[in-house]
């Protein structure tokens, strides 16, 4: 039986430039075929770059590259995967000062926070509620998304345009 086929992303946020032949074989490792990014400047650290890049594998093919990035000293990304045939999605973030944070994500992309983790946040706050919404966040990995959104909007070209019915 072939394993399930899946699809994901990887975001590299910010990475040193001498990094980037290593991230994309990493990346390679990871599917079996070399990897080529189409980097460009990454304007929150100058002389850094970023790159964004669509990959289809087998399930856990998203932990592979994880796990083959991870560690890297000023390396900042992202991994998804998408849900297939009985495997659940992921969500793999990475951030220098923070290390690493998985969690697993539903058809939309939302994460999942599974139901031992929500009594473990639950038992741990003690009825307290500032301490539940501590333990909430880190379990959402709100600090990754925290230190890691403005790199993913920086050097957005076209700013938002709200449309306002009239009349």
């Amino acid at each position: 039986m072939a394993a399930p086929q899946t699809q994901g992303v990887l975001y590299v946020h910010s990475a040193p430039r001498a990094l980037c032949q290593h991230v994309e074989w990493g990346l390679g490792r990871a599917l079996g075929e070399p990897a080529s990014l189409p980097w460009i400047p990454q304007p929150v650290i100058p002389g850094s770059v970023r790159a964004e890049y669509t990959w289809h594998g087998t399930a856990g093919t998203g932990a592979a590259i994880a796990s083959q990035l991870r560690g890297w000293e000023h390396l900042r990304f992202e991994v998804s995967e998408d849900p297939s045939a009985g495997v659940d999605g992921g969500r793999w973030l990475h951030t220098p000062g923070l290390g690493i944070f998985y969690a697993q994500t539903d058809m939309s992309g939302n994460v999942v926070i599974p139901e031992e983790r929500l009594r473990y946040a639950m038992e741990i706050s003690g009825g307290n509620a500032t301490e539940l919404h501590r333990e909430l966040s880190l379990a959402l990995g709100q600090a990754w998304d925290d230190e890691l959104e403005p790199f993913r909007t920086a050097g957005d070209e076209s700013p938002v345009v709200w449309m306002h019915r009239v009349g």
